[in-house]
């Protein structure tokens, strides 16, 4: 059984519990990140935390604990749980209960999750995955907030369609990002992302500093109209890492197989988190904590 933190206690997961007249549960007014560990270190912990603390001010939700203060019960919970090998780690800060079920009183409660890390299909690294595209955008794109009923909805229509991931394509037909993932593509030879209206992914700050060095990058708007251009295309997250992808929209990209930079890029992020789950160095994102 996993420990939770829940609002200034440990308890056991089947234990934990919440306010139904928590504004979280009545109008998804909250907001959460998500990492995983290597080597049981907590990946860019810091980095993460600071994403959720302005993730919080974007939509207005004050915060009871400090950036150091987060991380310290982060570690706590993950060693109170010393029976995973490996685990995801789920912040969650709540916006508190509320009187008339719609305006935030006070600070809400912090929540920490920490499960085993899930085990994802090998085939999506070795041969690919598919994913589909739908019109969208997140509402307020640089908050990671509890709201995700578009990506729900988005991700029904991708497993109907046998896809692994729904990216957003706005009212401009620029490619944004996908539901959980940010979106990179090789197109005449330069590694391109998307620059605006998208989540800061931290993956994605780490696969940018790590690709600098043997690619020509390019952070601008993508437009849906370049998809028969991309030679070579992958998403990011935490808890995926980098998944190649042979095809968007029942369309091949390049010839259908993983790309052989995508294959680099994947390598250097390997070794790279190698490295860090034995404690060396790391690019300065913010903290490497």
């Amino acid at each position: 059984m996993d420990t939770y933190y829940i609002d200034g206690e440990f308890v056991s997961d089947d234990k934990s519990i919440i306010s139904v007249k928590d504004i979280i549960v009545l109008r998804s007014f909250g907001v959460f990140d998500l990492l995983i560990t290597y080597n049981k270190r907590p990946f860019h912990l810091e980095d993460h935390i600071k994403r959720l603390e302005n993730s919080a001010r974007c939509i207005g939700l004050e915060l009871n604990h400090t950036v150091s203060e987060i991380c310290e019960i982060v570690r706590e919970t993950l060693s109170r749980n010393p029976h995973h090998q490996e685990s995801a780690i789920r912040i969650v800060c709540s916006g508190g209960v509320s009187s008339d079920g719609l305006n935030p009183e006070g600070w809400g409660i912090l929540m920490v999750m920490v499960t085993p890390r899930p085990e994802l299909p090998g085939n999506w690294y070795t041969d690919g995955a598919n994913v589909i595209t739908v019109d969208g955008e997140r509402f307020i794109p640089a908050a990671k907030s509890t709201c995700y009923l578009t990506a729900v909805l988005a991700m029904r229509r991708a497993k109907k369609d046998n896809a692994i991931e729904a990216v957003y394509v706005d009212r401009n037909n620029r490619i944004l990002e996908g539901t959980t993932t940010n979106f990179f593509c090789f197109i005449k030879n330069k590694l391109v992302t998307s620059h605006r209206n998208i989540l800061p992914g931290i993956t994605r700050s780490v696969i940018i500093e790590l690709s600098k060095e043997f690619f020509d990058l390019q952070t601008r708007d993508i437009g849906i109209s370049e998809l028969p251009d991309m030679e070579e295309v992958f998403i990011t997250a935490s808890n995926k890492e980098i998944v190649p992808i042979v095809q968007i929209n029942g369309r091949q990209i390049g010839n259908g197989r993983v790309g052989e930079r995508t294959s680099k890029i994947m390598q250097l992020f390997r070794n790279y988190t190698n490295a860090y789950g034995e404690g060396g160095p790391c690019m300065a994102l913010n903290t490497c904590n």
